[in-house]
């Protein structure tokens, strides 16, 4: 028996999947009372009240839903509704929140992870080329890292890399185990094939974000020849086989027209991508290009179009930095998720190379209590202005002060840059687009209480 589903009656969760099986879009307003029904948290009554306005009419939202129950396999609909609806948010999140307030720490909602440093391509501006191809996490280290995440109310877990399915049938068995989680991962799609995506849909409760760069030549030129075509062809294969997918994509100055365009997202979803997540170029790294470093002017940019595309585009887009203002800030340190990376180093954000533990030497709420998690509890939010969330990239001195105070370790093996010379790098960046962030944010909370600092 699952050990979450517990939490709701057996009744509850067969009526949901009742619904699924027989009409998902005719039983939707009854999917939406049972959500509402079970939902525990002001927060998700509210989301669940928001889904009942979808129907209401042809909107993008509803026409994105119907997208999900009549183009993804029902097993993976089902999945998903217990996994990530009900263990993961209804479940979980109440569970994470008693046990960090018992203990005075964050417990994330989500847990990233590299299973691999090893990838068969090389990104520029990727760090996963700096770190050593030998480093991995174990079979039995990831399983521990779940079954510990979820004595703490962690159903959702999420891969990145290195290239993550260079393990992918590592990932198929941990799927399989922990069929109560949710998983995601990050891929540059080239070893998406035919067997993979039938593992995928028997599962269900595994789900793929495809790397781009934008056009074929932008694509290209960042992760080298060919792989543009490789990428789109595995959109067509889990297209095909019903996985249900999305896309991730890195914008930065010399591909924004591209990737923010209209014509992309509606490609993406023409290839049947179901979610896509934005993500700004980070210059980690002492060989960081800066010149890819976006403007604030592009910058800006991607802050309008994301939210132009949420009100037509039937797809769900999320912009790391610039959703800021949804989430109250920076979610990372264990606020909303944490990274371990293929050492094991336990890491407040994939972007932020700085650890004070290893995964492999304590337990996961061990971890949590470091001295660096801690110093990002005390000091966030980073701004008032939630436009402005990243320690790094938007608040620089912060970052600094907290590794210095915490007396965290660099931990991009190949490339030990101190936290001095990277937020040196920020601090024009971050004072440029403080002026245009503080605009947005003036703009959109005209006559609210809210301090810009």
């Amino acid at each position: 028996m699952r050990s979450v589903k517990q939490m709701v009656t057996t009744i509850a969760i067969k009526e949901g999947i009742r619904y699924l099986e027989k009409d998902p879009i005719g039983n939707y307003t009854m999917l939406v009372n049972w959500a509402e029904r079970l939902a525990v948290l002001p927060e998700h009554k509210e989301m669940a009240r928001n889904f009942r306005k979808f129907a209401e009419s042809d909107n993008n939202w509803f026409r994105l839903i119907t997208r999900v129950l009549q183009d993804v396999d029902t097993n993976i609909q089902k999945e998903f509704l217990v996994n990530f609806f009900v263990n993961s948010a209804i479940a979980g999140i109440p569970a994470k929140n008693k046990i960090a307030k018992k203990h005075g720490i964050n417990i994330p909602w989500a847990i990233l992870m590299d299973p691999t440093a090893a990838c068969n391509l090389k990104c520029t501006g990727c760090w996963a080329a700096e770190y050593k191809k030998s480093d991995s996490l174990s079979n039995e280290t990831l399983d521990r890292i779940i079954r510990e995440g979820k004595q703490l109310g962690i159903y959702m877990y999420i891969y990145s890399g290195g290239e993550p399915l260079v393990r992918k049938h590592d990932l198929i068995k941990l799927a399989e185990k922990h069929d109560d989680c949710m998983f995601l991962s990050f891929t540059n799609g080239t070893l998406v094939d035919e067997a993979f995506c039938k593992e995928l849909v028997r599962v269900g409760n595994l789900v793929l974000a495809i790397s781009i760069e934008g056009s074929e030549e932008e694509t290209d030129l960042r992760r080298g020849k060919g792989t543009y075509q490789k990428v789109i062809r595995a959109m067509d294969l889990l297209k095909a086989h019903r996985c249900g997918f999305g896309f991730s994509a890195c914008y930065h100055s010399k591909n924004i027209d591209g990737v923010g365009s209209e014509e992309f997202v509606d490609l993406m979803i023409e290839k049947g991508c179901l979610f896509g997540w934005y993500f700004t170029y980070m210059p980690l790294g002492k060989d960081a290009v800066l010149e890819l470093l976006v403007t604030p002017e592009q910058r800006e940019f991607m802050y309008h179009q994301i939210r132009g595309f949420r009100e037509k585009k039937d797809i769900f887009l999320i912009d790391f930095w610039n959703d800021g203002e949804f989430v109250d800030g920076c979610i990372a340190g264990g606020r909303n998720y944490l990274h371990i990376n293929a050492n094991g180093d336990v890491e407040p954000c994939a972007f932020i190379h700085y650890a004070n533990t290893n995964i492999k030497e304590m337990s996961l709420l061990e971890a949590l209590k470091s001295p660096l998690f801690a110093q990002y509890k005390q000091n966030q939010p980073f701004n008032r202005n939630h436009l402005r969330p990243c320690p790094l990239l938007d608040n620089p001195e912060q970052l600094k002060k907290m590794v210095h105070q915490a007396g965290a370790y660099p931990t991009q093996l190949g490339d030990l840059e101190s936290v001095d010379d990277l937020t040196d790098k920020c601090q024009a960046v971050s004072k440029r687009w403080a002026k245009t962030a503080n605009r947005l944010w003036a703009e959109s909370h005209a006559g609210k209480k809210d301090r810009v600092s």
